[in-house]
């Protein structure tokens, strides 16, 4: 009888959790709210069935139960039963199936005044081109792709002469215009979706997949890749802007044709080696890995890097000229930073594409060659090891958890926290010294501070790693001691 009393409260807490539950998905913001009525309807006839079957399960529990003197019948079939089954488990499978076909089918039948958008994804970015003036996009093929040309259009075709190109993640649409959605993949596999708009489609190397939609509300709305395209994934996002027809027709006359990106490259006084290197890092991705303001990303940032000397993976240190650059470019895993991971691709390049390159990644600073030391240099060698340490708690995702501002995080915060006595879940206490750290970074569910969740995984880094770590985890502690005393372990 207690089972059978669990199986109805489980249906009664489901149905309720399904009612009251603050969890649900954005408006739609495009015509396509039939998704979410077919996904509403497959969820209704999966309740149905969730119940009936969970209902039937507490009624044979209780009237089927054991009893003394009773036996159980044989009976091997029941045609009746199993017919019955049959028609209802089919037809129950076809009213979940029918919506969605008919709303794919829909969903791929361009209306005839459409916009053309193609969408070009590669690891880890997208672009954007519209069809110009003639309405019609222009042949494109991989044959043609190059720096000047990284959609690989048909420099020969006079149909995209006029095509707008737009090479950033950025793209904006018409309210209440339809528009047809090609999408192609440069590399690997992706997914082109939009939350809000309700669409998502597979990018296939080699295909060109299609939808249509009508965005139906002014906004700003994100644009994802949903199928996992290598390490920088979760980085490959980009914005979809709707807004009205005028204000539209005015960005999307101020944006380059191919034309003009070709006169353009060909023009020697516009032809310099910066705009080179800046239109291969567009075309190659670079800026998904490498920032060049100076803020954390996958690979070494660019700001102030030539000329600096950095730590590598095995101990030993390079100054970053042009020869390591280079090397670095053609063969990324000869020679890794320390602190970041082994995910950058060999590009084949050519010598005035990597002379551009390299000249680019000058131009965002380097670091002083006179003899006077920098304020960093005069810090000391253990600022170099805090440097180290700081890229590494960046690539392993540290500071995800633990914040160097004193702010709350998932874990304790690194300001302050060197030096200081900490509180245990135990109860007990214990001074956060180097030996603490490391023992919190190898076992970290061996003693956990109080008030925080036991969620952080074990590391295995080595020795030179650890105390990277410690060291920068110091540098926050001494950072503050002239300021303030800051309270510990906030």
């Amino acid at each position: 009888m207690a089972i059978a009393i669990i199986l109805i409260l489980i249906i009664v807490a489901s149905v309720l959790f399904h009612i009251l539950a603050p969890w649900h998905a954005t408006p739609a913001a495009s015509n396509w709210g039939s998704i979410d009525t077919t996904l509403f309807i497959t969820l209704i006839i999966s309740g149905i069935f969730f119940i009936a079957i969970t209902v039937f399960m507490a009624v044979a529990v209780v009237r089927y139960r054991h009893k003394e003197g009773s036996r159980a019948a044989y009976q091997p079939e029941n045609k009746k039963l199993e017919l019955w089954l049959i028609i209802v488990t089919s037809v129950g499978i076809a009213a979940m199936l029918a919506p969605g076909l008919v709303v794919y089918s829909d969903f791929i039948r361009v209306p005839k005044n459409a916009y053309e958008l193609e969408v070009v994804a590669q690891q880890w970015q997208w672009a954007f081109r519209f069809s110009g003036q003639d309405g019609k996009l222009g042949k494109s093929d991989i044959r043609f792709v190059d720096s000047a040309n990284p959609l690989g259009l048909d420099p020969k075709d006079p149909a995209g002469q006029d095509d707008v190109l737009i090479k950033n993640n950025e793209v904006r649409l018409p309210l209440d215009q339809p528009v047809k959605v090609l999408l192609r993949s440069k590399d690997v596999l992706h997914n082109f979706y939009v939350p809000q708009i309700r669409s998502k489609m597979d990018m296939v190397p080699g295909m060109v997949s299609h939808f249509w939609f009508t965005p139906t509300k002014t906004g700003k709305y994100e644009v994802l890749c949903a199928e996992y395209c290598g390490v920088g994934h979760f980085n490959m996002r980009g914005h979809m802007i709707v807004e009205e027809q005028n204000v539209f027709d005015q960005w999307l006359n101020s944006q380059p044709t191919f034309a003009q990106t070709l006169t353009t490259a060909a023009k020697p006084s516009r032809d310099s080696v910066l705009e080179k290197g800046r239109l291969l890092v567009e075309n190659l991705g670079c800026s998904a890995c490498h920032s060049q303001d100076g803020s954390a990303s996958l690979g070494p940032g660019w700001k102030g890097l030539y000329g600096r000397t950095e730590q590598l993976a095995d101990g030993t240190s390079v100054l970053v000229d042009e020869a390591y650059l280079k090397e670095s470019i053609l063969d990324p895993k000869a020679r890794l930073v320390q602190g970041y991971p082994p995910v950058m691709v060999a590009y084949t390049l050519t010598g005035d594409e990597l002379g551009a390159l390299v000249a680019l990644i000058k131009s965002q600073g380097a670091a002083r060659q006179d003899d006077e030391p920098s304020a960093n240099e005069a810090s000391g060698p253990g600022d170099d090891l805090a440097a180290q340490g700081q890229r590494l708690a960046e690539s392993l995702g540290c500071l995800a958890c633990h914040s160097v501002d004193g702010s709350k995080g998932v874990g304790p915060s690194w300001q302050g926290l060197y030096g200081n006595t900490q509180t245990l879940a135990d109860g007990t206490t214990i001074k956060a010294d180097e030996g603490y750290i490391k023992d919190s970074v190898l076992h970290p569910s061996a003693k956990i501070v109080k008030g925080y969740a036991a969620v952080m995984p074990a590391f295995t880094p080595s020795d030179e790693e650890l105390n990277a770590l410690i060291a920068f985890i110091k540098s926050k502690a001494n950072a503050d001691a002239d300021a303030s005393k800051a309270e510990p372990g906030k």
